[in-house]
């Protein structure tokens, strides 16, 4: 595929006064954890859940940005219209359903339900680039979760448990950003996984799950939410790629808990 010089991405490229917003609002709520001395104050939680929901935000923003980026190297100019370039939450599909939703889902049962969704047109693309653009997303939550499982490994647990809302609310962002690689890998209709297989799929195939892909995400949440044992499988792998890095589940755990200062 050929593309564009790279001065012009440069130009192309404009983060957005609102998504500069959130990640202030993010680095705000995780100084006032930080600053917070006893754990289960009102502090730390109002602190770790501004952290968690805001930062969750931003990893929306860098995974849609990062599908649009590699469309818009591959020839699509439409998503640089679109604002897509800019990383703005309020680009990617509908604000409610793709920003207002999923942080609902976080805030009630720590759920990273899939965010936004970009339009791109992939059906001008070659396979290859295809699946590239189907992975560019899955593939930036999982950098995310392995640098904020590194720096917490590295800083969080020489802490001698100093700091620690900070700590737990970091731990289960990157709690949430195992969970959305791994969800958006599962290869069902409407997610990433599925759209990395669909090029090698017969006409025929694709063209009926053309009529499953509006629903497949909510097929699959339902399924997990519903489905206790296929509930307890996923967050049991979740849960193991999580303890990988050597951080304690239960700071994970934790953080979830904070997350959730009503409860």
């Amino acid at each position: 595929m050929t593309f564009p010089q790279v001065g012009r991405a440069h130009g192309a490229v404009r983060p957005s006064p609102v998504f500069l917003l959130v990640v202030l609002i993010a680095v705000a709520g995780g100084a006032l954890a930080w600053d917070s001395a006893e754990w289960e104050s009102w502090q730390a939680k109002l602190g770790v859940f501004i952290m968690v929901v805001a930062g969750w935000i931003v990893s929306v923003c860098l995974h849609e940005f990062a599908h649009a980026y590699v469309a818009w190297r591959a020839g699509d100019r439409d998503v640089e219209v679109r604002g897509y370039l800019t990383l703005n939450p309020l680009k990617y599909s509908h604000p409610l359903l793709s920003i207002g939703l999923p942080v609902v889902f976080i805030a009630l049962g720590g759920f990273a339900l899939p965010g936004g969704a970009v339009y791109v047109h992939s059906h001008n693309f070659s396979p290859r680039t295809q699946r590239i653009l189907s992975g560019a997303g899955p593939a930036v939550n999982a950098v995310l979760a392995i640098l904020l499982l590194v720096l917490i490994r590295v800083f969080g647990e020489s802490a001698e448990y100093s700091n620690m809302p900070f700590w737990f609310g970091l731990s289960f962002l990157a709690f949430l950003q195992i969970t959305a690689t791994v969800l958006n890998l599962i290869p069902v209709p409407g997610t990433d996984g599925y759209g990395i297989l669909e090029p090698s799929l017969s006409y025929q195939t694709r063209r009926s799950m053309d009529q499953i892909k509006p629903y497949g995400v909510l097929l699959l949440v339902a399924v997990l939410f519903f489905v206790p044992q296929v509930n307890q499988a996923f967050f049991n792998g979740i849960y193991a790629l999580f303890t990988l890095s050597g951080v304690p589940e239960w700071w994970s755990v934790n953080g979830s808990i904070l997350t959730r200062f009503w409860s």
